[in-house]
């Protein structure tokens, strides 16, 4: 018997395969990339922590077609900011039942807990979830953590999982599930609703900013990832490296719409500048690197921008280039 697991590395879904590993059952645990988890490198975390619960880590690219399918068209709307919880959580569990034969695998299991979140666990919303994944309540889907809230799955009445091992958690308090990592010692997990950064205010005022100029593919998602990130006054995007791993994060993006700012005799940080900036937008571009490089006003620098040399002097400050960045 092999099950499924909706797997974010988050404690919920780690105590769910864990429960089920319990029964005899193998698991194969599926990380659903929509390509906007967290902005850390984490397949390394991911793997470590499904290795703990004792499953093997698939990762299941999906960025294409949740951005084509899911993300501005979500029928059940969005949460706080640019999350549509709901239609999310179904297309995942969609994916992974038309997964089911490629691993041989016979159910699937998912961390949620009902009424811990108020978009998408909700007892009514993980009804939803289910009839828009094109399931049934009864189903094959199976929520260790909340079974005895709901009518028996499939994998109970057929007697592959016995329901009075399984759970009833209900609610936001995690008094329950933390005990349960003490007792299986638990240490490295992703923090309680963490990791999605469509439910951060910043990060979707980045997104309503680029649509506004620009259609939204897959490839832009990296873009806004990382750095400050600004609108310039003709239009251009410019977006700013805050550190040395965020300027080495700049570095490998290849993104056709963007073309690459580098300071070349001071330090400072590596940039991105939309590709049809205006002459105006540029050298305010290369001005505002040079502001949050090590610096002196009114001195002149060296500036690459793509294949050509700019000598500027950082003729704007921090104060104002505030005006400039995206806000929420």
């Amino acid at each position: 018997m092999r099950a499924l697991a909706l797997f974010s590395g988050g404690l919920d879904s780690m105590l769910s395969v864990k429960l089920i590993k319990e029964q005899g059952v193998d698991v194969v645990a599926l990380f659903i990339d929509t390509g906007f988890g967290s902005s850390r490198e984490r397949d390394g975390l991911l793997a470590k922590r499904a290795e703990i619960v004792g499953a093997k880590l698939e990762i299941i690219d999906t960025k294409e077609q949740f951005i084509k399918e899911i993300l501005f068209d979500p029928r059940y709307g969005y949460g706080k900011n640019f999350n549509p919880c709901i239609d999310c959580h179904a297309n995942m569990i969609k994916i992974a039942k038309a997964l089911l034969p490629k691993y041989k695998a016979d159910f699937i299991i998912t961390g949620e807990v009902a009424g811990q979140r108020p978009m998408s666990q909700r007892v009514e919303a993980i009804q939803n979830v289910t009839r828009l994944a094109d399931e049934e309540m009864g189903g094959v889907v199976l929520r260790p953590l909340s079974a005895k809230l709901f009518p028996p799955t499939k994998p109970e009445i057929e007697g592959w999982i016995d329901r009075e091992k399984l759970l009833a958690i209900s609610g936001r308090d995690r008094k329950i599930q933390l005990d349960l990592a003490k007792k299986y010692n638990f240490e490295d997990y992703e923090s309680p609703g963490g990791g999605c950064l469509l439910t951060e205010a910043v990060f979707s005022a980045k997104i309503r900013d680029h649509i506004k100029y620009d259609k939204f593919e897959s490839e832009d998602v990296e873009v806004l990832k990382v750095g400050r990130h600004l609108r310039l006054p003709e239009g251009a995007k410019l977006v700013i490296g805050r550190n040395k791993e965020e300027n080495e994060r700049i570095a490998k993006i290849e993104n056709e719409k963007f073309i690459k700012i580098k300071l070349l005799n001071a330090t400072g940080p590596l940039s991105l500048l939309s590709k049809n900036a205006s002459k105006d937008d540029t050298k305010l571009a290369v001005s505002l690197a040079l502001v949050y490089g090590k610096t002196k006003s009114g001195e002149l620098y060296e500036v690459k921008v793509k294949d050509e040399v700019m000598i500027s002097e950082p003729f704007v400050s921090k104060e104002e280039a505030h005006k400039f960045f995206i806000k929420i």
